[in-house]
């Protein structure tokens, strides 16, 4: 919205700095911050008084780990209605409204309204049960079909929506990927993405603090994909108009980090699946459209590590009879190997870091 201010640069020269994306990037970020900390204590105190609390399973479901975080049950949850309120506001001043910003607010908020329907149930019904998985992969698969739909009939992204890229090679691999084969893909990193997030979210700090270097590393990516100087030296993909979704990306960060200063340890709030399903799908999907979503598993590894670690545990006791790692996700494992919860977020910080390193890597590696 205030991007069109740049029009007025007639009558006032330094509103031509709205023409760029980098400068309305970092004033999404601040704005998204600065709303952030200003709602963050009354959305907290509103959820206390509402007695939205986190529930936590019980000893016999998870054993020691129960007596660790037995501090935590007071603590609401559903905080991340602060960063979907945080992004959107922030995207909505600052992004020109394009179909590809349009599309990765509207998978944002559908994915956010599931997360809060789960947390909803839960804090309803005093328990760890919301939505069941069944009802939340058809939200999921439904969302992805909205999106996909839009993306291929709107003129500005049918003619780039079905291509597909892949680390390494300076071309696209396909440049009319079918539909039988283009909607599992999407909804697959859409799916994979949230729930990866989802199952991140499980210590003070730890998935919020991930999703900002993932954040950073897409805000790049998505510049340099919507610049055909920069996209052409890089042998990527040229998306004309994905420059705005590193508005998007800068909005994330500003809310990440405006949600970490109350959720980092000992947490006053949690995200809930409120925050990791929108999460999770906002990335995915920006990844889906700058063309880069199988760098999102070298960028997110460490969302990549947690889900593979859930997926071999399952795979191990069902097959073998027994455990890989002494609780999964693999966090809660070095929790109960004596690791203090913040040192398990600080190391899993640093190499989050180290995979946005190695993904911001690729773009030259062709």
């Amino acid at each position: 919205m205030l991007s069109y201010l740049a029009e007025l640069e007639h009558l006032f020269g330094p509103l031509r700095l709205f023409r760029y994306i980098t400068f309305r990037g970092l004033l999404a970020a601040g704005t998204a911050m600065a709303i952030g900390l200003w709602l963050g204590p009354y959305l907290i105190r509103s959820l206390q008084r509402l007695s939205f609390r986190q529930s936590l399973r019980t000893e016999a479901e998870v054993g020691d780990l129960a007596g660790l975080h037995s501090k935590k049950k007071d603590t609401p949850t559903m905080g991340g209605l602060l960063i979907l309120a945080s992004v959107t506001v922030s995207t909505l001043l600052w992004a020109k409204p394009n179909v590809w910003v349009l599309v990765a607010l509207f998978v944002f908020l559908s994915l956010g309204l599931l997360g809060f329907a789960d947390d909803f149930l839960k804090v309803s019904r005093r328990n760890s049960k919301g939505v069941s998985g069944r009802k939340k992969l058809l939200w999921q698969a439904l969302t992805a079909a909205v999106a996909l739909t839009v993306l291929l009939l709107h003129p500005e992204s049918a003619g780039k929506a079905r291509e597909l890229w892949v680390p390494f090679v300076k071309d696209a691999v396909m440049t009319a990927t079918p539909l039988w084969c283009l909607f599992p893909f999407f909804l697959l990193v859409l799916v994979g993405s949230s729930n990866a997030i989802n199952l991140t979210d499980g210590v003070d700090g730890l998935a919020i603090g991930c999703t900002i270097t993932v954040a950073l590393v897409y805000a790049i990516m998505a510049y340099a994909s919507g610049n055909v100087i920069i996209a052409d030296y890089l042998f990527i993909s040229y998306v004309p108009g994905t420059g705005e979704l590193s508005i998007v990306c800068g909005a994330l960060v500003g809310a990440g980090l405006a949600f970490l200063w109350f959720n980092a340890h000992p947490a006053e709030v949690f995200m809930g699946d409120t925050g990791s399903l929108a999460l999770g799908g906002i990335v995915g999907v920006v990844a889906f459209m700058v063309h880069q979503p199988l760098t999102l598993v070298i960028v997110g590894g460490i969302f990549v590590m947690e889900a593979v670690s859930v997926i071999l545990q399952v795979l191990s006791v069902r097959t073998r009879g027994k455990r890989i790692f002494r609780m999964a996700p693999i966090h809660h494992h070095f929790e109960l190997k004596g690791w203090f919860e913040t040192k398990v977020v600080i190391r899993f910080w640093i190499l989050s870091l180290v995979f946005a390193i190695i993904g911001l890597g690729t773009l030259r590696l062709r």
